[in-house]
Formats: structure tokens, sequence, C-alpha cells
């Protein structure tokens, strides 16, 4: 008799998990991630974040498939099975300009969207270097991008830099907060408040595919 109260209790469970499904409203999922200060910048380098890595194994590297994925009109290096990218157009999502890419000029970056040091003061330095290698080659977490803007972000977050193209503003926080929920990354007070203050303006912004 006891078994059979126990599996009806299971048979009513297991449903209410199989159908709960995570939500994909950014300011839902903003909502549900810690918020405390950030940590110690000690013992942080590019270096704990392995980057440039070819995690899906299709034989480029996490750079050039950001340049193939957010280019047009890409020619890419004889020999390379069209992988390393040489030249292209970007539309680039931080200005709205429209910028050419060669692989003689810097003119184009590939920014990590919460930046590394970022990542490093709000939990990743206390993951190993298998999931630190991950974020850095996330494609979730990387936008091809006008180098110069890149540079100025330098390692900010939302409190700090946003970029100047206001109309991309809600989908850059979004992936923020897309990629701080899925490495269980917390977020700062001032950050949290800043990315509420952008996701105000786009109510029911969706966390990016």
């Amino acid at each position: 008799m006891r078994r059979i109260v126990v599996l009806a209790l299971l048979l009513t469970y297991i449903p209410n998990q199989v159908n709960a499904a995570p939500s994909d409203d950014a300011l839902t999922v903003l909502n549900s991630l810690s918020v405390k200060g950030r940590a110690a910048k000690t013992g942080y380098t590019r270096a704990q974040f392995t980057h440039w890595s070819d995690l899906d194994r299709n034989g480029c590297d996490a750079r050039n498939d950001t340049l193939k994925r957010d280019l047009t009109e890409v020619i890419y290096k004889a020999g390379t099975r069209d992988c390393k990218v040489i030249s292209g157009l970007l539309l680039d999502p931080y200005s709205g300009k429209v910028i050419t890419f060669s692989s003689t000029k810097s003119t184009i970056d590939i920014d990590h969207v919460v930046a590394l040091s970022n990542a490093w003061q709000t939990g990743a330095a206390y993951f190993d270097k298998g999931v630190r290698t991950q974020i850095a080659n996330d494609p979730l977490n990387l936008l091809a991008v006008d180098s110069k803007l890149n540079r100025q972000k330098s390692d900010g977050d939302a409190a700090t830099w946003l970029p100047p193209s206001k109309s991309f503003r809600c989908a850059y926080v979004a992936r923020q907060v897309a990629v701080k929920a899925k490495y269980k990354l917390w977020v700062t007070e001032p950050e949290k408040v800043a990315i509420t203050k952008i996701l105000s303006s786009c109510v029911g912004q969706k966390l990016p595919a």
C-alpha cells in the first residue's frame, strides 16, 4: 500500500518538473540573478580564459566563427576551407555604422559582451579553467564590433559603459543577462540598476536565442 502511495506522489510530481521551462524574458531572468559586490581582481589575467579555441570542433576558431556569423561579403583565405576570414563588411551593432574589415587593418574586434575581467569578478574566479574557456569562446558572449568602441568599453559593465547606438542597448544588456544566467555569474547592484533601466524601455525584451 505504501509503495502505491509513493508511486502516486511521483506521478504527480514528475510532470511539473518536465513542464517547467525557464523564462526567456530578460527582466525576469535578471531578477533571478544573485546580486553581490564585485570581487577582487586578484589573480586575473586574460590567460585564465583560454580564447579563440575551436570548442565546437568545426575546424575554425571562435574568432573566425564570429566573423563569419557577423560579417557580410566575407572573403576567406585560400586553403583554409572557408575558415580564416580576411575581409568583409560589418554593420557594427555598437555604433550603427558600416565598417570594412581587413585582416591587415585593425578596425574590428571580437568583443566579450560580458568582459572576461567582469566575469572573473562576478564568479568565474571560482570556476575551473574549462568553464572559463567556455565563457571566452561561447558565441553567446561574442560579437564583432568597432575596435575603437570595444577598447573604450574595456572591462566595463552596463553601469559604466553602454553602446552609443541606443537602438541596440536592449539587445546588448539582454545578451549580458543571458551570459550571466547561463554561467551562474552574479550582478552588482549598480549593474542591475543600469540593466533594469534599459529593459524598462523595451518591456518584453527576450534573451538572445
